[in-house]
């Protein structure tokens, strides 16, 4: 796996976003002239209701390959050698296949990841259910990627629609989606979650005693 430095990921930071859910995330950023959301992609794995997972991004770049036997390689250097807490993000979206399943979210659950996030499709849910383990992807699909395409690089930057994920940059996912806070804006949108976060718990408390909605939000 290429080389990355993971000792300035600001853990408190990561800590303070995990109070929010993905929606006060994406509307922080937005905020902040900030885009984030991963389009289409959504869990599909295992994740309590009201549980998040949010991390440094460990990259990997599938491309077509007709390679056979077990193309997985870089895949697998890179699930090696993630940092504790790091979550995987594959963009495999360049071929039919599934670039992960059971083996791999088992190997990547064990070796620390929180998470593994593919723009494609996955397989194996009951089993990755059963595991306990975080997988979001497109959708399911029994096809695997031998043949098809084969993960030729790590920590390169990802282009996932509208959003671009850097090794280091920060992943936040919930049952809502998927969503990437760029690094150098972290502390920004932790600070903004944290304001908006209060905003909302302050509402939803005058909702649930009985005030009207347009006294909450009046009209401009």
């Amino acid at each position: 796996m290429a080389d990355f430095d993971y000792s300035d990921t600001d853990w408190e930071a990561i800590e303070r976003l995990k109070k929010w859910y993905s929606g006060d995330i994406h509307d922080s950023m937005e905020a902040l002239g900030l885009w984030g959301c991963l389009e289409g992609i959504s869990l599909l794995g295992a994740l309590e209701a009201g549980d998040v997972v949010c991390g440094p991004a460990v990259t990997v770049l599938f491309e077509p390959s007709d390679r056979k036997g077990e193309p997985q390689d870089v895949y697998h250097n890179a699930i090696d050698n993630a940092p504790k807490g790091g979550i995987m993000v594959c963009d495999a979206s360049c071929a039919p296949g599934s670039c992960s399943g059971e083996l791999m979210s088992t190997g990547a659950k064990t070796h620390g990841c929180a998470a593994t996030v593919v723009n494609g499709t996955v397989r194996d849910l009951a089993q990755v259910r059963a595991l306990g383990y975080p997988l979001f992807g497109t959708m399911p699909s029994p096809i695997g990627v031998t043949g098809k395409k084969e993960p030729k690089k790590s920590q390169v930057p990802l282009k996932i629609g509208k959003a671009t994920v850097r090794p280091g940059d920060v992943i936040f996912g919930d049952v809502d989606g998927v969503v990437v806070i760029p690094k150098e804006h972290l502390k920004a949108v932790a600070d903004q979650a944290d304001a908006l976060g209060k905003e909302e718990a302050t509402n939803r408390d005058r909702i649930l005693a009985g005030e009207k909605l347009q006294a909450i939000w009046p009209a401009e």
